[in-house]
């Protein structure tokens, strides 16, 4: 399905993301449009693709059968176990492009304090009903350079699961720049993307109609990571079979539905 561009600034799906809020933290504070960027259509071609637009993500987290992404998979399960190690209480967590909000509230259950950050007021709405309030709710463009002065400081943990792969390779490459600019300087970057070679590659515009991205390989992931000054320190690939088993350790960063690095900045 293609998508017209946008000339008001796009987003992605689990991504997102206005201005920070000040006071109430439970506000959501929008900010102004800014550019947009992309071809003339929705591509596929990591340097021309464009994104669905705020509408397009709202329809999408606003569609009832949407609500399956609260619940707890075999997916979700095994990004846990690979969160777990890095998650401490007290520390600070931003959870970039939250979408359902789901790993927000792990982040409050584990007591760290969290910003859950989206473009989309729909997936925010949802995000926040799902941390019961704990977590600070902002509505934010990553793409935008001033984002470190709306989120009150730096995190010890910055996670996003499903939000490289709606971008072109530079505006990726101008994510990460503004995400290390707010990590800490012994804190943790984890990144989950879609894997080019799961089957469910093969199903997923079905359900997710509307909503085009471009998937990886780990190379690519811990390429990106390594141009924008992090030092991978794990990498690999879970939920290769949805099921109580799946061969993750063995077949993940293959087959894996997706892959993931964990990076701290490179200080070398």
């Amino acid at each position: 399905m293609k998508i017209r561009k946008n000339r008001n600034h796009s987003k992605t799906k689990n991504l997102s993301f206005p201005n920070a809020l000040v006071g109430n933290p439970n506000k959501v504070v929008t900010g102004p449009p800014t550019k947009t960027f992309g071809g003339d259509s929705f591509g596929i071609s990591s340097n021309k693709l464009s994104n669905p637009n705020h509408s397009d993500w709202n329809r999408f987290w606003n569609d009832d059968s949407t609500q399956k992404f609260t619940q707890v998979s075999w997916s979700k399960r095994r990004i846990l176990r690979v969160l777990k190690p890095y998650v401490v209480s007290q520390q600070r967590a931003l959870d970039a492009g939250c979408g359902s909000g789901f790993f927000s509230k792990y982040f409050c259950d584990e007591g760290m304090s969290t910003v859950s950050l989206d473009y989309s007021s729909g997936a925010l709405e949802i995000a926040s009903r799902a941390s019961a309030g704990r977590a600070k709710i902002v509505q934010k463009d990553l793409l935008t350079d001033d984002i470190a002065k709306d989120l009150d400081g730096r995190f010890d943990l910055i996670f996003s699961d499903g939000l490289l792969e709606h971008f072109s390779s530079h505006d990726q490459d101008r994510i990460l720049q503004n995400l290390k600019a707010i990590l800490n300087p012994q804190g943790v970057l984890i990144t989950f993307v879609p894997n080019r070679f799961s089957p469910w590659e093969l199903i997923r515009p079905w359900f997710m109609p509307g909503i085009e991205e471009t998937p990886f390989v780990l190379k690519e992931l811990i390429d990106l990571n390594q141009r924008n000054g992090f030092k991978v320190m794990a990498k690999g690939g879970v939920n290769t079979f949805p099921l109580v088993f799946s061969p993750d350790r063995f077949l993940g960063a293959a087959f894996g539905m997706l892959l993931y690095t964990i990076a701290k900045k490179d200080a070398g």
